[in-house]
């Protein structure tokens, strides 16, 4: 009996022994199958990620040390490192390159091209295999630029898409422009710069650099500095060198009757830049080239088409390569300045001044097309005037003969005429003009150019417009047969604007620099008004780093080659 309770007792145990080491048994390997499963969607996970983990840090690494002036391991600081010190550090460059926009030492063994200005590093350029393992859409997946641009010469065809950056850095993605949609292209190299201003510093944009430049100035330089004079003359003459000297203005327009050949109007633009050379600044030197039926262009210089034919033609790639042909030509010629492009949507078929000067009258189309030609002359280092705001398409008078009305209100123009240049303003433009357009559902008393409601209202406040506003010419009919010139200039300042054109009166300049001063003298006008004024233009000569440089004069075979191309496309 006993026994047999022993062998009962002893199969009881080995049954529950067995029945722990199945368990535990399964329990293991249920644990290991579910760390498993959780190894393989780890890793599972991590394949499909690859590039998003690879990638990410790379870029968070590039922005973040961009906004300290740096590319990737290299010490060199945008902004702070001297040329001297680049050397000490790398030795003697490969090369050096003397490009349009300064000086590039050329070290291939790092990767980098250092741009310098006043023997400070301002720019560096880089095709680092970091860089070039990106794509387009990678960049603008991870962040949106705040502005893309297009480059295009004879051995380049390119997209750039441009980062503002804390501490005024701008960082550039430089890649082969896509050829469709479905394309997307590597990066070819990156730009990490800044500006730097006249004195070798750090090229500020800040308010405090803005006081500062207009404290270190008088009156009389800072009423010269909103003038912007016509001359009368194909040659120096003493009534330029006076206008210059005596009444400091900020620049000088050329017209056909100034300019006669490209020798005599280079060296008439170095004359009046050798005269300036003890004034504060640099003169704006500007122009009216379109193209088309508006261009200055002496013999010898191929004209562009009219806009209307760009129009036509609707293709974003011709009106930006057409921009930076304008620019090539005008800088070449010793221009900084463009009244172009025109923005004016032509909606109204009876326009006496407009007509084939507009890209249409499709809104979409001017603005698409007017905002790219804009950016081609920027691209050039040529500043860009967009006109005529608030739009001058539908008018039936011609301003330089009468003061043409439009009886819109701002609700109807905010459908049509303000659309390209709201947008344009979005796209970073330079500087506006302002028509004499007299838009009585705005302003009953004053024409557009001289309207507070338009000018501080809607350009200034609605459109957060802070780039320099300039007038039309007050010379023309239609302030000249209502006003009197020096009275049109002070109320145009009184409503906001920045800089005022008198173009066909010399004679003129004398008059309205003195009423001017006569009005701040009195307290009409504020001189903190006048400051605001002068530090948007003095900040729009340093952003191009305008300089009273004399320029050479230029052979334009190849820039006649190259309008020649544009001409076949468009006819």
């Amino acid at each position: 009996m006993i026994k047999r309770i022993t062998i009962t007792i002893i199969i009881i145990i080995a049954i529950i022994a067995l029945g722990g080491a199945f368990f535990f048994s399964s329990s293991g390997d249920n644990t290991n199958d579910k760390q498993a499963d959780k190894q393989s969607k780890k890793t599972s996970t991590g394949n499909e990620n690859k590039e998003a983990l690879k990638l990410e840090p790379s870029l968070d690494k590039i922005f973040d040390l961009a906004k300290q002036g740096k590319i990737l391991d290299r010490d060199i600081i945008v902004g702070e490192t001297t040329a001297d010190d680049v050397q000490k550090a790398w030795g003697e460059p490969d090369n050096t390159d003397d490009t349009d926009v300064g000086l590039f030492l050329n070290y291939p063994s790092h990767d980098i091209d250092v741009g310098i200005t006043d023997n400070i590093v301002s720019d560096m350029r880089s095709s680092q295999e970091t860089f070039k393992s990106l794509d387009l859409d990678t960049i603008q997946t991870y962040e949106k630029p705040d502005d893309t641009r297009y480059y295009q010469d004879e051995d380049h065809d390119q997209i750039i898409l441009v980062y503002e950056l804390s501490n005024d850095y701008v960082l550039k993605w430089v890649l082969p422009k896509p050829a469709d949609d479905s394309d997307n292209p590597d990066v070819d190299h990156i730009s990490l710069s800044k500006e730097i201003s006249r004195d070798g510093g750090n090229g500020d944009k800040g308010d405090d650099s803005s006081d500062i430049n207009a404290d270190s100035m008088s009156l009389d330089e800072k009423i010269g500095q909103m003038i912007f004079s016509g001359i009368d003359e194909t040659e120096m003459t003493a009534e330029t060198k006076n206008i210059i000297e005596r009444y400091h203005v900020g620049g000088i327009i050329l017209f056909e009757k100034n300019i006669e050949s490209k020798t005599q109007t280079v060296n008439l633009l170095n004359d009046i830049k050798a005269v300036n050379t003890d004034n504060p600044y640099p003169l704006l030197l500007g122009v009216d080239e379109e193209g088309g039926s508006v261009t200055r262009m002496p013999d010898g210089v191929k004209s562009l088409p009219t806009s209307r034919s760009i129009g036509e033609l609707n293709n974003s790639d011709v009106s930006f390569n057409v921009g930076t042909l304008l620019g090539e030509q005008l800088q070449a010629l010793g221009f900084n300045l463009d009244f172009a492009p025109v923005l004016d949507i032509n909606s109204n078929p009876d326009n006496p001044v407009i007509g084939d000067r507009s890209f249409g009258n499709n809104p979409d189309i001017v603005t698409r097309l007017g905002i790219q030609m804009m950016k081609g002359i920027q691209s050039e280092g040529v500043i860009s005037v967009m006109k005529h705001f608030p739009g001058h398409g539908d008018t039936g008078e011609d301003s330089h003969l009468e003061l043409p009305k439009i009886d819109k209100s701002y609700e109807e123009l905010s459908k049509l005429e303000l659309k390209p240049f709201k947008k344009a303003i979005s796209e970073n433009a330079d500087v506006s003009m302002i028509a004499h357009i007299l838009l009585p559902k705005i302003d009953e008393n004053y024409p557009a150019s001289m309207s507070k409601e338009v000018i501080t209202g809607i350009l200034r406040e609605d459109y957060e417009f802070d780039g320099v506003v300039i007038t039309d010419d007050l010379t023309m009919d239609a302030i000249t047969d209502h006003y009197h010139v020096a009275d049109a200039a002070i109320q145009t300042v009184k409503a906001g604007g920045d800089l005022l054109l008198v173009a066909h009166d010399p004679d003129l300049i004398a008059t309205v620099f003195d009423e001017l001063k006569a009005a701040v003298e009195n307290g009409e006008i504020s001189e903190g008004r006048i400051d605001k004024s002068v530090e948007r233009i003095t900040h729009l000569k340093e952003e191009y780093q305008l300089l009273d440089e004399m320029t050479p004069v230029p052979n334009f075979q190849s820039i006649n080659e190259k309008v020649e191309t544009i001409l076949q496309k468009i006819s």
